[in-house]
């Protein structure tokens, strides 16, 4: 398995292409639906013997799915706790999915734009992820894959409260569309946490890179609805694009403020931090967040004059992190090594000094 684990190193995610609608802005957009199955008990009451028999029945299920044509199958408790952070840095799993993995597997298809953990919160949890500003295809996508897998297991569904979950929040459609999205700008013009208390105000949530329970780094922003309960699926998915597109139209405002009054702190910034990239000999992977964060802009806003690309950079905020450097090494690596790895990597795909 870990060799099959290998072989995505060989390419980014799908939702790192730097492509699609307002990708200048919205890193990815993902959509996921929670579903469990009627004759088993729900997390809470699970068994290990009634997680093993989920396991296996989504495992006879999923060849018969046709939109997830020959998919990776990984069984998180017979994997390394190095490839379990792996695939977390991927957005392939939660945090949840990589603890207590007995029982647990993740099934990847294609391009990494389809995957479905099994036993994690819920029996089922289907993920789409598309690169830039996307959630019509990426809801697509998972409708076609939700109904194939209907048509083979028996989802746990209420005439009065639709699909039925674990968690309250998610009963109903059991639907969490989210952009992630860059803010840098609101974030150096202290507007963020008057647009992030609006958006919270407006029914929506803002989490960090990793989703709940984990804090916004490197300016990014997860923002998703926080329940999926009385709404159809499109009607959450239209007031989600709503309410980012203000939060878009807000960023690049304060983006086209910065360069018409501030231009040169901001250029500075932005040089300084691409600097440091191409020469430090350590660097955390917070400081990275961070670096990575300003050149990101700057390619965005033309600074950079075609050094960089949007691509290039967001493929280092994913080959940066601690599981993925360990992969690319092939070998644990301490804190401090790391760190030095990390730097390292930066320099010599930024053509820095080495």
């Amino acid at each position: 398995m870990p060799k099959e684990i290998d072989e995505l190193l060989k390419q980014p995610s799908e939702w790192l292409r730097g492509a699609g609608p307002v990708s200048d802005i919205v890193i990815s957009s993902r959509i996921r639906l929670a579903r469990n199955l009627e004759p088993y008990p729900f997390a809470t009451r699970a068994t290990k013997a009634s997680q093993a028999e989920v396991l296996k029945a989504v495992k006879d299920a999923l060849p018969k799915a046709a939109s997830l044509a020959n998919p990776l199958l990984v069984d998180m408790g017979e994997i390394t706790e190095v490839d379990r952070q792996f695939l977390l840095e991927r957005h392939l799993v939660s945090r949840e999915h990589i603890v207590h993995a007995e029982h647990k597997a993740v099934a990847i298809g294609q391009g990494e734009v389809i995957s479905i953990m099994i036993n994690e919160e819920d029996h089922l949890r289907l993920q789409v992820m598309q690169s830039g500003m996307n959630l019509r295809d990426a809801w697509e996508l998972i409708n076609a894959l939700d109904d194939e897998l209907a048509e083979i297991l028996p989802y746990a569904y209420s005439s009065d409260w639709g699909y039925l979950t674990c968690c309250p929040t998610n009963t109903g459609t059991g639907l969490r569309a989210s952009v992630m999205a860059h803010l840098p700008s609101l974030v150096i013009t202290k507007q963020i946490n008057k647009v992030l208390h609006t958006i919270t105000k407006l029914g929506l949530t803002a989490r960090g890179l990793y989703g709940e329970g984990t804090e916004a780094s490197g300016n990014f922003f997860q923002i998703s609805n926080q329940v999926s309960l009385g709404r159809p699926e499109e009607e959450l998915i239209e007031n989600i694009e709503r309410i980012v597109k203000e939060v878009i139209h807000q960023e690049q405002a304060a983006r086209e403020a910065l360069m018409a009054n501030n231009r040169n702190q901001l250029e500075d910034r932005i040089w300084r931090a691409y600097g440091l990239l191409r020469h430090a000999k350590t660097m955390s992977s917070g400081e990275a967040l961070d670096l990575l964060s300003a050149v990101r802009l700057g390619v965005d806003l033309g600074v950079m004059d075609g050094q960089l690309t949007r691509k290039t950079v967001n493929e280092l905020f994913l080959f940066s992190q601690p599981a993925h450097l360990q992969k690319l090494e092939g070998k644990t690596l301490s804190a401090k090594e790391r760190d030095a790895t990390r730097a390292q990597l930066i320099r010599t795909r930024l053509g820095g000094q080495t």
